[in-house]
């Protein structure tokens, strides 16, 4: 359920955040670039994460200054002032100690804080995070200004669409609904311009200085084939950390909610509470969906039969590419149905909702219900 928005004053800015679950150990969550956190909880993989993590945590959530709900245009932010933002979040939720969490550009704020304030850090978890945002002898792995100059024109250009789906989330490339959440999401985010300065200020970041003075347990984690930040960026972050954990997950996926989610969630789930989240010989409780085309049968009779097995085919195909998506599992098709399972009620309803609205494109409705919940072996 998506929690209720409050603001906390900073700098005499009125920054938006939320809090989720009633965990002892509190989790602040950075995101990178632009957000929106009305807009980020429709979208059921990234509703997955932040559903996760408040699952054994308190989750507290924030837009950054110049984004989203948050106050909007007020320049150009420094690491420091945006800082002073996430203590001021920190603050307004009463919040006197927590483990950070920074994807992409928010892990900087995070390892800034970590190294100024470690009493009040009880953990860093940086999840796709760079040290420096441009090119340099030393740092050879970040992009040229000559790139960062296409990216903004290509922002220039593109925006209002789903900007660089393919290489921020390339297993989402294709998907219709990812395209569509992302180019609203984006747009509720910040205005064209706005997403073209603070493109421009990530690549002035320059952490490198700050790392050896970070002294609080820290989990790295960054995709092999991250197309956005180079993995060789995350292993130089874990390498001048004292005593940081590195964690290389396979995939291409650079945002959070993309690829194997739930294996970079378990990750950290791990990390900060020392418990790995079920394990293989736990009993789980799994829920069971069926879905079946309405008024089959007179619609067969309509189309002949060559008709309705090209609907049937166009059908499955639709039910097939939702259930890959939510993470359901097929377990029979009845000529014009499926039963499938899913683990836990959330993704199962979004996965019905979704094959709903896929159905309905092909001209074609039908129902999908609930068929109650059933105990398995993991």
């Amino acid at each position: 359920m998506q929690p209720s928005t409050r603001y906390a004053r900073s700098d005499g800015l009125n920054i938006a955040y939320q809090t989720v679950g009633d965990g002892l150990l509190d989790i602040i969550y950075v995101p990178g670039w632009v957000s929106n956190l009305d807009y980020a909880w429709i979208f059921p993989p990234l509703a997955h994460v932040f559903e996760r993590l408040s699952a054994f945590s308190r989750l507290i959530l924030f837009d950054k200054r110049g984004t989203g709900l948050s106050d909007r245009n007020v320049g150009f932010p420094t690491l420091e002032e945006r800082m002073r933002d996430m203590q001021a979040v920190l603050d307004a939720a009463g919040s006197r100690r927590a483990a950070l969490m920074g994807t992409s550009e928010g892990g900087n704020m995070c390892m800034l804080f970590a190294a100024t304030y470690p009493e009040k850090t009880a953990a860093l978890v940086l999840n796709g995070s760079f040290a420096k945002g441009l090119w340099a002898e030393d740092y050879p792995w970040a992009k040229t200004r000559e790139q960062v100059e296409e990216e903004l024109e290509a922002i220039a250009r593109d925006w209002g669409g789903a900007f660089d789906l393919g290489n921020a989330a390339p297993s989402h490339a294709n998907d219709r609904e990812a395209r569509e959440w992302l180019a609203g999401y984006l747009r509720n985010s910040a205005s064209p311009q706005d997403a073209i300065s603070l493109w421009r200020w990530n690549t002035e970041i320059d952490v490198r200085g700050i790392l050896s003075a970070i002294h609080v347990p820290t989990l790295v984690l960054h995709r092999t084939g991250d197309r956005w930040v180079n993995v060789e960026e995350g292993r130089y972050v874990a390498h001048h950390i004292p005593g940081a954990k590195w964690v290389e997950l396979p995939g291409d996926d650079h945002v959070i909610w993309a690829g194997d989610a739930d294996r970079t969630l378990d990750e950290i789930e791990e990390f900060l509470t020392g418990i790995r989240p079920q394990p293989a010989s736990e009993r789980i409780l799994l829920t069971v969906m069926f879905t079946d085309i309405v008024g089959s049968t007179s619609v067969a009779a309509e189309l002949g039969d060559r008709g309705w097995q090209e609907l049937v085919h166009r059908h499955d195909e639709a039910v097939r590419a939702e259930l890959g998506r939510f993470g359901g599992s097929e377990i029979k098709t009845m000529g014009d149905g499926f039963l499938a399972i899913f683990h836990g009620p959330s993704k199962a309803i979004h996965c019905a909702c979704a094959i709903r609205r896929r159905a309905a494109d092909i001209g074609r409705p039908c129902r999908a219900s609930h068929r109650g919940m059933r105990k398995a072996s993991k």
